[in-house]
């Protein structure tokens, strides 16, 4: 979520740099408000997020809920893929499992995601397949269900 604007709307945060404009004067779009509003409501709804309004300004969410807009975000342009860094870190544990759902609502709407963790428990959790590194070598590459958490700590 380091992606993310804090003193700009979640609405403004989902479109930063795709910004719908109504019309231009002198070469200078006019943000569509509206349709900005609209599609992140949808976009939001989409990775069942629930949040008050899309104008609430992003430094006002907490560490989950903004994880949950960058994943909308990458979700309504159809990214292919998406890179998270130590998502769930500095969590709670309430907003950790909604990130897991996140994640695995990715897979769902066909979206690859690279998951970055130290949390092999969080790792287990929503992935399909472990690629370990140590001192910058790959050391185990598995699927998540021909390995374990005791595996891949030994390997480390």
């Amino acid at each position: 979520y380091n992606s993310m604007v804090p003193t700009m709307s979640i609405a403004r945060n989902l479109f930063i740099g795709r910004e719908p404009t109504r019309f231009s004067i002198l070469g200078v779009g006019i943000l569509d408000q509206k349709k900005m509003a609209e599609e992140s409501i949808r976009a939001i709804a989409n990775v069942d997020l629930h949040l008050r309004s899309p104008d609430a300004l992003v430094g006002e969410l907490s560490g989950g809920q903004r994880q949950g807009v960058a994943i909308a975000r990458a979700m309504h342009f159809k990214s292919k893929v998406m890179i998270l860094d130590e998502p769930t870190n500095h969590l709670s544990v309430k907003e950790t499992n909604k990130v897991i759902g996140f994640v695995r609502g990715l897979k769902e709407q066909g979206v690859t995601g690279v998951f970055i963790s130290h949390n092999m428990h969080h790792v287990f959790d929503c992935c399909d397949r472990i690629v370990a590194m140590a001192r910058g070598e790959v050391v185990l590459d598995k699927r998540v269900a021909d390995t374990s958490i005791d595996e891949v700590h030994s390997v480390l």
